[in-house]
């Protein structure tokens, strides 16, 4: 074992950039704001396509129900509830960036830094 003490940590100085500083924000362009709008259009779109199919579903089962003759509408919903299914990850992916996306830019709108 050392007798020795640790040295003193250096001083910060203030105005100096430390290599833990957190990044810089870069300005939001005009493309990236586009991006955000379509990837948020493109999940209200998927989200309405999901509802519809929804809505379909419970239509189709209660034809099913009523007449014999057409119960093969039942397996329409049931294949109905399976798009719904896959469909629910790829809303999920299309959605939260596009939130995120959306949120940045409003940011930006907010701070004033906005190029146009």
């Amino acid at each position: 074992m050392s007798n020795q003490q640790p040295g003193p940590h250096p001083a910060q100085v203030p105005g100096t950039h430390s290599r833990y500083a957190p990044p810089q924000a870069r300005p939001v362009s005009a493309a990236y704001r586009r991006g955000a709008g379509l990837l948020v259009s493109l999940a209200v779109i998927i989200a309405a396509l999901m509802a519809v199919a929804f809505v379909m579903s419970f239509v189709l089962l209660a034809e099913a129900d009523a007449d014999s003759a057409k119960g093969a509408h039942g397996y329409g919903a049931i294949f109905l509830w399976f798009g719904i299914a896959a469909a629910t990850p790829v809303l999920a992916a299309v959605a939260v960036p596009g939130v995120v996306m959306m949120r940045r830019v409003r940011q930006q709108r907010q701070t004033g830094s906005t190029p146009s």
